[in-house]
C-alpha cells in the first residue's frame, strides 16, 4: 500500500474516479481508467461490459485500444496507466502485452486482482516485459464506490441517481 502520494498521481486517478462514476451512473461495476503519457491523458474510459455486451470491454482494455488508435500502434511504452480497481488477468496480460510502463491502481481485488493479490502477472520474470505497480491510490475513495454499488445492486436499490 502506497504512503506518500505525488500529486500527479493523485490527479490522474481522481479522473479514474470520475470515470468510475460514469460506470455507475450506467448501471456498470464502477471501474475507470486513464491512460497518460509525458503529462497528457492519452485515453480515458469506464466499465462498458453490460452496455457493449462485451466480455472484455474493461476499462483497461478500452482505454488501451483508444491509446493504441490515437498514437498509431499496440505499443504503448512509457505510459501509466491509472485505474480505480487492481487488474484482472486479462487486462494485467494486455499491460504487459502494450508495454504500458506503470500501473498505478486504488482498491485491491482479492478475488481476481492479477497486480499483487492473487497473481502478479506485471511482475513475473517469465514474461518480457514487467511494470512497475503503485498501489492503494486513494485506496478508500475507489473501493467506496465498489461496496456501495455492491450493497445498493443486493439491497435492489442501485438506479443512476444513487451513484
Amino acid at each position: 500500500m502506497t504512503t506518500f502520494v505525488p500529486a500527479e498521481d493523485k490527479k490522474y486517478m481522481q479522473l479514474a474516479i470520475s470515470q468510475a462514476g460514469k460506470a455507475c451512473q450506467m448501471g456498470e461495476v464502477p471501474v475507470g481508467a486513464v491512460l497518460v503519457k509525458e503529462g497528457r491523458v492519452l485515453a480515458q474510459n469506464c466499465n462498458r461490459r453490460e452496455t457493449s455486451d462485451d466480455a472484455t470491454a474493461h476499462a483497461e482494455i478500452l482505454v488501451l485500444r483508444e491509446a493504441g488508435q490515437r498514437l498509431g500502434g499496440w505499443r504503448l511504452e512509457d505510459t501509466t496507466l491509472y485505474v480505480t480497481l487492481e487488474p484482472c488477468p486479462m487486462c494485467a496480460g494486455a499491460l504487459v502485452l502494450a508495454r504500458v510502463k506503470r500501473l498505478v491502481f486504488g482498491a485491491f481485488d482479492p478475488k481476481g486482482g492479477a497486480a499483487g493479490s492473487l497473481y502478479d502477472i506485471p511482475g513475473d520474470i517469465r514474461l518480457n516485459h514487467r511494470l512497475e505497480v503503485i498501489s492503494g491510490v486513494m485506496e478508500a475513495e475507489c473501493a467506496a464506490l465498489l461496496k456501495d454499488f455492491f450493497r445498493k445492486k443486493r439491497s435492489g436499490k442501485q438506479g443512476p441517481a444513487d451513484c
